[in-house]
């Protein structure tokens, strides 16, 4: 009777509904990161796992010193990422938001996604055709007299790969911050305009404030993943520009030594929480000293 009560009250038809979705989640995104931190203890052998207990493997990863400057590097261009994403996006997103039209924000928002009708990797195509030796940029500073030479610092470099990366989570970083900044209610800087603010001193302890939350989300869309990625350090980073998720591409897919590279995933996956923990504790006193 009791396990009847169960199944037919709201809850327990809450739990029904919620039941597939829960089991297809944890098959495509729990399933994978435990096998990768099961596999992170195992003993690696030549093309195959051992199945044998050991702390080698972050014993190496968090001892040598190439990791580590992989992980700094990886963290420092991911910081630069974020924040050329971020302060690029928010004008665009304050624009539409106070100085478009309603009937037109919908176009507006639109155009922003077209970038992603495109795959990712012709977008960093076209920047190795932007940025090259031979690409548009030298090319136009060449015909109109600027240089003699083409310039080689454009690409395959650390910043090759900000720029990049910054082009293609520009969307990303831009609806969150326009759906915090649309929740705003116009009475508040209405009010604050009336008590005798200026538009920058409205906008600093009004409008930055309240539109936190979407600059909190956009951070965290572009960092986390930015981190990750290794197809752009690749194509456009070269020899300078390559990242930490470089050597884990490098472990699984070119070494065969998953007990490593599954080490390597789990330390900066700690890394990156533990620093994301800190911006959201850091937030949170920023947004309470406001008040």
């Amino acid at each position: 009777m009791k396990q009847r009560k169960i199944l037919g009250s709201e809850a327990g038809n809450g739990y029904l509904m919620l039941s597939p979705t829960a089991i297809y989640s944890i098959a495509l995104m729990a399933a994978p990161l435990i096998a990768v931190l099961v596999f992170s203890f195992m003993t690696p052998g030549y093309l195959k796992i051992i199945w044998k207990f050991t702390l080698s493997n972050y014993t190496t990863v968090l001892g040598d010193p190439i990791y580590a400057a992989l992980m700094e590097r990886s963290l420092v261009m991911a910081a630069a990422v974020t924040a050329a994403t971020v302060l690029s996006a928010f004008p665009i997103a304050y624009f539409i938001s106070f100085h478009v039209s309603p009937e037109r924000k919908s176009l507006w928002l639109f155009l922003i996604t077209i970038p992603f009708w495109t795959s990712y990797l012709i977008r960093v195509f076209l920047w190795k055709v932007i940025l090259g030796y031979n690409g548009v940029i030298n090319s136009a500073f060449e015909a109109i007299g600027l240089i003699k030479q083409p310039m080689t610092f454009l690409l395959y470099n650390a910043n090759s790969v900000v720029i990049t990366l910054a082009h293609s989570y520009a969307p990303f970083a831009i609806l969150p911050i326009f759906v915090a900044l649309e929740k705003i209610d116009r009475s508040l800087l209405e009010a604050g305009q009336d008590l005798g603010e200026s538009q920058i001193m409205t906008f600093l302890r009004v409008t930055l404030p309240l539109a936190m939350s979407g600059v909190v989300a956009s951070v965290l869309i572009v960092f986390i993943p930015t981190v990750g990625d290794y197809v752009t350090p690749t194509l456009v980073g070269g020899s300078s520009g390559q990242m930490i998720a470089n050597i884990i591409q490098l472990q699984y897919f070119k070494l065969g030594n998953y007990p490593m590279g599954s080490a390597v995933s789990i330390t900066a996956m700690g890394i990156v929480t533990v620093l994301a923990l800190i911006f959201l504790f850091l937030n949170r006193r920023f947004l309470r000293g406001q008040k």
